[in-house]
């Protein structure tokens, strides 16, 4: 249960805005850092790779999944965390399409286990209604009861 185990390992945030990406996907990662999911190197190289390979994590309007491409330096166990943003985030100020409210920072050990957390996220976001559920939650009470409506 996905949403279940956001709420259970103490890896959700929520927050107003962000003047910029790096500062949003720094604030997506912290709960991950707080937990041991990751240390602060992982999100540094997230952040390099997208300046590098411009917004990748980037992968439906509103849904952010920043995880690094570069190899696992930092991932410490293998985890999901998610952040609900406000005000959409920006990454390329020319495509709103690059706009993310929605954060599910990844964090896998090896290869296998970051395809299943591919996998497993994207299942469930290919659900629009659930999606536009995630958009209004405020808090992990409102993120428990979207989990439940979907049994996720």
């Amino acid at each position: 249960m996905l949403i279940e185990k956001f709420i259970d390992n103490k890896v959700t945030c929520y927050h107003t805005e962000f003047n910029t990406w790096q500062d949003a996907v720094k604030a997506a990662a912290q709960p991950l850092i707080d937990q041991a999911f990751i240390e602060p190197v992982y999100v540094n190289a997230v952040i390099e790779c997208v300046e590098k390979y411009g917004p990748y994590i980037v992968i439906a309007p509103n849904i952010a999944m920043p995880h690094s491409t570069e190899g696992a330096t930092g991932v410490l166990k293998t985890g999901i965390g998610f952040m609900k943003v406000e005000e959409p985030v920006h990454f390329d100020p020319n495509d709103p399409e690059k706009d993310a409210r929605l954060f599910f920072t990844l964090a896998a050990e090896n290869h296998e286990n970051h395809l299943e957390n591919m996998m497993e996220l994207s299942e469930m976001l290919m659900n629009e209604e659930l999606v536009e559920d995630l958009l209004q939650v405020k808090n992990d009470q409102d993120l428990k009861k979207v989990g439940e409506k979907y049994k996720l």
